[in-house]
């Protein structure tokens, strides 16, 4: 196993439990009072009792603590006299005469005690001189804490006296006991009979459940130091320890590093810790239990009481009374009408690794004799115990049953998971490995697992063994995972090519790949090489071609021509969504794939009304046949769509969250990548913005689809000139230029030509940037492209800016805001006001322009800016203001902010927390440092904190 981390040994902070701190807190701060913390094993009792005695409303009072313990025979009144001996020299000077009563039982304290009294004849006389004993010492100690833990370990005796002590509590004296509701004995009070509160004492229960995942993400956080924790680890997390506490300690201490983390919970085995508290309990079990809790960790699922106890080989007449036991243990759970399991997975692996392999053997084979029996067959669990229980032809008749029915009912990602378990078989023929092979190899290209997948199938194809249409189809589906999936885009189009050439005998398979090679985000190639991919496949197309195969290849054909702004796609792609409806479920993925392409396609030229048309209808149809990665790339548009439209609330969030939710799957990743870099870039943040758009492409330009490397080298080309690397801005542009050339669909450079025009310009390279305008005009003149049609008035509103045209310049710009507004974008609408209201500035008096109204103008596009939440645009232009020395005032006005952070107070707080130097906040917000510094000093002084540190992450 790799190193583990270096985790705290504990939560620094209590997580989760400030609702019921403030309870228990509330009544130990209202004495006499009695507080009942309940909750299971692990749930965090003690960390939460502990955390309110050392609050500072606690401090001062005299705090003693003792435990119940679960021995067989416990010593009577042990808990309470182990709380009293921490008394030991600090006993008042006066003492109650009755304390002497408990001379014998503390010689810790004997030298303090009053004299022992006579011994009593009656015992029960003298056991209640004995409790009168101990409330009068409390009350002498006088306004004490007292804490007895794990009450249902305790004694008759010790209850007794702990039931005398809350009847009529010391004046002053605060009682807190603790317990597991499921693990007491008798009627499972915790007193051994109800609890009736007397006048004037503050009583409450103080119940605690397991943490939910926003919990369990704080925890691992604070265990690990790590700020930010994945959703997608954090869920994890949570199914995996059911969000008990202690549990999920011990399973991050025990979490390796790094990425990947997610997919190896399952490898980490079970924490020593908890295997020793499972082993404990199963030691006190009944033989009958014992037996029922290992069938069912053997089962794995919960099951119904009649199951357990076939597979346990225990008879009718105990079953009943063996679970009751488990049950009253803690060790089964009831979580449903007749259904017994585990409390979390860990649970059940420390039984499960705790039987010896011989009896687990036979364990399986009674599962699978008992499971044969039940209807409808379950026959996922068929195949896990056929497997486990060496019954191999057993465990390939039932996974592959297992797989048919889950592709028949759209779980893709089982039928997959099914599939690579059946071809990890080293003893499977060669023939039977290839047909499960090309079973595997259709399901995997609309999922979004690939990795064992890809490996398995790469391993396959190289077996020279195999006919070439068999290996063809399964190299197809191959190249097709290793694209779209996989991110590995050259060696993806190299193995479809070799596909195409190795089903020469398969013209329709043949003409699938001949299809998908035509998708122009394929590498680099020109666009002439998609449209001949195309022809080649519409050639092989019969008339009596199949539905799937029709779809499949006329909707690519669409998505070409979409690609370069054909305006007749769409009455044709309407016409092919109706067709679907009277498809099979292999054509309608098919469409739903072409519905995600058209989408995507659509984003990217600023055609939103059919982006989200076919975005809709590619979710719909991929959610119903469980098309995971059709689902993702509609799911990744969808992200780009809000970015466009202006919908920035919560974006990086959910931005994320599906990188989280798609590691590896590099076309949805990609789609996330770009969004979190161009949020990045808005608000100033040079370092993530840099790292987002290197991981979308920039850094890798050979393995990123092609319209998202434009738009990411376009927001390179602008962070880099932003920074003062004009040089580094040129050279990156003009990368990206060669790659939108050759590649000649110049419509994917709305985003990419107008920071690499403004970029040459800025450098002195005037030619330049003209004859890329006008390369671009031409690209898109003709074309369904307004976002192109929008970016070339941007290019040409600056060029008149460097000639100094400025008159021209903000009539270029106008129109620029006006088309992207009428998308609506927005956001690049905002910054062509902002270029237009500054070239405005820049014409002045002498071509009669009031400077006073363009500083107006350009106020209010900082107000826009600000709405949207593109920080460091808002702060460029107002800083633009200032040199003007128009007074613009906000349209919110001014207020004073209190104690609260202001605007820009926030603003600063939010780069503090992410590291950035005064002299770095200056540079984003276009202040000066000394401002900067002015602004911290407030920010510390607000939050209450001693240092930088210390200033909280933005949530």
């Amino acid at each position: 196993m790799p190193d583990a981390v270096l985790r705290r040994a504990e939560t620094p902070v209590l997580v989760g439990r400030t609702g019921e701190l403030h309870a228990l807190l509330d009544a130990l701060t209202h004495p006499p009072a009695v507080v009942l913390v309940e909750g299971e094993a692990g749930i965090g009792k003690t960390r939460l009792v502990r955390e309110a005695l050392g609050h500072v409303s606690v401090r001062g009072r005299t705090v003693l603590t003792g435990g119940c313990h679960p021995l067989r025979e416990p010593f009577p009144y042990g808990p309470v006299f182990e709380l009293l001996r921490r008394l030991e020299g600090r006993l008042p000077g006066e003492l109650n005469p009755v304390c002497g009563a408990l001379r014998p039982y503390l010689p810790e304290l004997a030298e303090g005690l009053p004299p022992a009294p006579e011994p009593l004849a009656d015992q029960r006389v003298d056991q209640h001189r004995l409790f009168r004993a101990v409330r009068a010492l409390l009350e002498d100690v006088g306004g004490g804490v007292i804490v007895v833990e794990d009450l249902h370990w305790a004694d008759e005796g010790t209850r007794d006296l702990v039931r005398f002590l809350v009847d009529d509590p010391p004046e002053g004296l605060s009682t807190v006991l603790s317990y597991r509701r499921e693990e007491l004995p008798g009627a499972g009070l915790p007193l051994g009979r109800a609890y009736r509160q007397p006048p004037g004492t503050t009583a409450v229960l103080v119940p605690l459940g397991p943490l939910d995942v926003t919990g369990v993400r704080s925890m691992t956080a604070a265990l690990t130091g790590t700020a930010d924790v994945p959703a997608a680890l954090a869920e994890a997390l949570h199914a995996h320890t059911a969000g008990i506490p202690f549990v999920l300690e011990e399973v991050v201490r025990a979490l390796p590093e790094g990425a990947g983390t997610t997919g190896r919970l399952a490898e980490l085995g079970v924490p020593t810790r908890l295997h020793e508290a499972m082993a404990d309990r199963m030691a006190l079990l009944c033989p009958a239990a014992a037996a029922c809790v290992r069938a069912a960790a053997t089962l794995r699922v919960p099951a119904g009481e009649e199951v357990i106890a076939a597979v346990a080989g225990v008879g009718p007449a105990e079953a009943g009374t063996a679970l009751r036991d488990a049950l009253g243990a803690g060790v089964l759970h009831e979580v449903g009408p007749d259904r017994y399991g585990f409390r979390h997975t860990l649970a059940q692996q420390a039984v499960y690794h705790g039987v010896p392999g011989p009896a687990r053997r036979a364990l399986h084979r009674g599962a699978v004799r008992v499971l044969e029996s039940t209807e409808p067959r379950p026959l996922v669990q068929l195949a896990y115990h056929a497997r486990e229980s060496g019954q191999p032809a057993l465990w390939r008749r039932y996974g592959e049953a297992a797989a048919e029915t889950a592709q028949r009912m759209g779980d893709l990602a089982l039928a997959v998971e099914l599939l690579e378990g059946l071809l990890s078989d080293e003893h499977l023929a060669a023939l039977e490995r290839a047909r499960l092979a090309t079973r595997l190899s259709r399901v995997a290209v609309n999922t979004v697992s690939h990795r064992r997948a890809a490996a398995l199938l790469r391993r396959i194809v190289q077996d020279d063994r195999l006919p070439d249409g068999l290996r063809g189809e399964i190299r197809l589906n191959l190249g097709l995972l290793l694209h779209n999936q996989g991110g590995e885009y050259e060696q993806g189009r190299v193995d479809t090519e070799v596909a195409v050439e190795e089903l020469r005998e398969r013209p329709p398979l043949a003409a699938r790949g001949m299809a998908a090679l035509a998708l122009p985000s394929w590498s680099g190639q020109p666009y002439r090489v998609y449209e001949r991919w195309i022809e080649r496949a519409e050639g092989l197309l019969g008339d009596d071609a199949d539905g799937w195969l029709r779809a499949a290849v006329r909707g690519n054909h669409l998505a070409l021509r979409v690609s370069r702004g054909d305006p007749a796609v769409w009455p044709e792609a309407e016409e092919l969504l109706r067709s679907a409806e009277q498809g099979d479920a292999q054509q309608r993925v098919h469409v739903a794939r072409t519905c995600g392409n058209l989408a995507d396609y659509a984003a990217w030229l600023g055609l939103d009304g059919p982006a989200h048309r076919f975005r809709r209808e590619a979710e719909r149809l991929a959610t119903e046949y469980g098309a995971t990665f059709v689902e993702g790339i509609a799911v990744g548009t969808g992200l780009r769509l809000d970015w466009y439209g202006g919908r920035w609330e919560g974006l990086t969030e959910r931005a994320r969250r599906v990188l989280e939710g798609h590691l590896g799957v590099a076309a949805v990743a990609a789609d996330a990548q770009v969004v979190l870099g161009q949020l990045a870039l808005a608000r100033g943040e040079w370092e993530e913005a840099t790292a987002r758009l290197d991981a979308a492409g920039v850094a890798d330009p050979d393995n990123a689809p092609a319209p998202v490397l434009a738009s990411a080298s376009g927001a390179a080309v602008r962070l880099l000139a932003a920074r003062g690397g004009l040089n580094a801005a040129c050279a990156t542009a003009d990368r990206a230029l060669a790659r939108l050339r050759r590649k000649d669909i110049w419509a994917w450079g709305a985003e990419l030509v107008p920071m690499a025009v403004t970029a040459y310009a800025r450098a002195g390279r005037l030619d330049e940037a003209e004859a890329v305008t006008r390369e671009f005009a031409a690209g898109v003149a003709g074309r369904q492209a307004p976002a192109g049609d929008a970016a070339v008035h941007v290019c040409r509103g600056v060029l008149a800016t460097a000639a100094r045209r400025h008159g021209a310049a903000v009539a270029a710009f106008e129109e620029a805001r006006a088309a992207y507004a009428a998308l609506p974008r927005p956001y690049p609408a905002a910054r062509a006001a902002e270029a237009a209201a500054r070239a405005a500035l820049a014409l002045g008096v002498p071509d009669g322009r009031d400077p006073a109204e363009a500083a107006r103008r350009l106020g209010a596009v900082a107000e826009e800016f600000t709405a949207l939440g593109a920080t460091r645009d808002a702060a460029r232009c107002r800083r633009v203001l200032r040199g003007t020395g128009v007074v613009t005032p906000s349209r919110r006005g001014r207020r004073g902010y209190g104690d609260a952070l202001s605007p820009r107070e926030r603003e600063v707080a939010r780069l503090v927390a992410l590291g950035h130097t005064n002299r770095e906040i200056a540079e984003v917000l276009f202040l000066s440092p000394r401002t900067i510094e002015q602004h911290v000093a407030k920010v510390l002084r607000k939050l209450g904190v001693a240092s930088r540190a210390e200033v909280p992450a933005e949530d």
